[in-house]
């Protein structure tokens, strides 16, 4: 049987989150004309091709707002992966706040657009006000007008807030914006937790352990967050309250580690105090809930379906590990993966339908994987790329942020769903590892 301190180093080897977008934007009003836009992308049906005009503005100050608004937007919808975005006609369109009639759809479909946004930004009690309206470009209709509102500094988060309605339409999914991405780094010498926006900006520090911090994970609703902590010497499950600042242990004897919530009201971790290392589910003020596995080995690392009914987990019930899923209701429990001796680190896609993990591969790699809740279509993300691991779905599943060390040090990575698109999230000093990708607040 393996013992906590090999898994841990395991779970170190092999190395989320709800938050608030700090938006001070007033209340938008959506018009949409004709049915909804909804789902209208499917997965694997190429790159949506969008016309994407600079905001139209008269005056310094509107100008300067219109070319950050212009960047910030660009930036984050190039960054989801999901964009052709394609260079305005000369004669794309009227001034602002005419009819659709004045736009030229004639021209964007002769480059290609399948839409078409724009819009204008003005000042109004010394506010930003964004006015945008997109266009189906083959129909020439108006399909989505918004206008968002918000003090100066808010210009990136104005922008985001139109690139989520943006994406959310057309595809029907959540966006990456206005979510979080938590994680562990040992920059200040220790191993800390840090928080940064979806494409690596606004970092900041969320431990001063001066200890090790690991495994972090953010309750759904951005309030807590969850995480291990070694500062007394040994593993303790450590909820934060980001609000108030209040941190409280789980006060049992032995080991508590991996946490993975399941709700705002629990989260689960891996307790000892009763000799066997099961998973239990606890509550916010540190209290037990339930203990929701009983069996021979050592079990951890929960991840949950969506709606919170079923846990998929680390065991070791079969000699090595393995993922297994238990349902939460009948208390039954099945075998996930068969392929690889060693898979662990299970995170399951907020659509529900795939769950990634990690593989350590007979040549020494570790690769990411994916595979459907009940077995099927096993698909390998990660090859020839050293150590990738700890894989955490975006809040539409449709992008994976994980930790890799093809370029030496442990860096944080992101990739769509099927594997592409491999790149780095953000440049910072030393290691970066355990990622957890937050959902977004509506």
């Amino acid at each position: 049987m393996m013992h906590c301190v090999a898994m841990r180093y395991c779970k170190e080897i092999f190395s989320g989150v709800f938050l608030v977008m700090a938006l001070l934007l007033l209340p938008g009003q959506v018009q949409a004309n004709g049915d909804d836009y909804i789902a209208i992308r499917k997965e694997g049906s190429g790159k949506i091709a969008l016309v994407l005009s600079k905001p139209a503005a008269s005056g310094g100050k509107e100008s300067g707002w219109a070319e950050r608004l212009d960047v910030e937007s660009r930036s984050g919808l190039d960054f989801t992966g999901l964009f052709s975005l394609i260079p305005p006609p000369l004669n794309v369109a009227g001034p602002r706040g005419s009819s659709s009639q004045s736009i030229n759809f004639g021209a964007l479909n002769s480059v290609g657009a399948e839409f078409y946004a724009g819009g204008a930004v003005v000042q109004k009690s010394g506010n930003v006000v964004l006015s945008m309206e997109v266009y189906d470009t083959l129909g020439g209709r108006p399909i989505l007008r918004k206008t968002y509102t918000g003090k100066e500094s808010d210009l990136r988060s104005i922008a985001h807030a139109f690139c989520a309605d943006l994406v959310e339409l057309l595809t029907g999914r959540p966006s990456v914006f206005g979510s979080k991405v938590v994680f562990v780094s040992n920059r200040s010498g220790f191993k800390e937790i840090y928080m940064c926006d979806y494409d690596g900006h606004g970092m900041r520090q969320m431990t001063n352990t001066r200890s090790l911090a690991l495994t972090p994970v953010l309750s759904p609703d951005g309030q807590h967050l969850a995480y291990t902590d070694y500062a007394s010497g040994r593993p303790r499950l450590s909820i934060l309250d980001l609000a108030g600042g209040k941190r409280r242990s789980v006060a049992r004897s032995g080991n508590s580690i991996d946490p993975g919530w399941r709700s705002n009201a629990e989260v689960a971790t891996t307790l000892s105090f009763q000799g066997d290392q099961e998973i239990y589910l606890v509550r916010p003020d540190g209290s037990l809930a339930r203990r929701v596995t009983n069996s021979r080995g050592i079990d951890l690392s929960p991840s949950f379906s969506p709606d919170g009914n079923k846990m998929a987990f680390v065991s070791s019930r079969t000699s090595a590990p393995q993922i297994f899923i238990l349902d939460l209701q009948t208390g039954q429990t099945k075998r996930l993966t068969y392929n690889g001796s060693y898979n662990t680190q299970p995170s399951w896609s907020p659509q529900g339908d795939k769950i990634a993990y990690s593989t350590m591969e007979k040549n020494g790699e570790i690769n990411i994987f994916t595979i459907n809740t009940d077995g099927s279509s096993l698909r390998q993300l990660t090859s020839g790329s050293r150590q990738n691991e700890s894989p955490s779905w975006s809040p539409g599943g449709d992008m994976i942020v994980f930790t890799s060390s093809r370029q030496g040090q442990k860096k944080l990575f992101v990739m769509n769903a099927a594997g592409g698109g491999q790149r780095r999230l953000l440049q910072l000093e030393g290691e970066q590892m355990q990622p957890s990708w937050s959902l977004r607040l509506k």
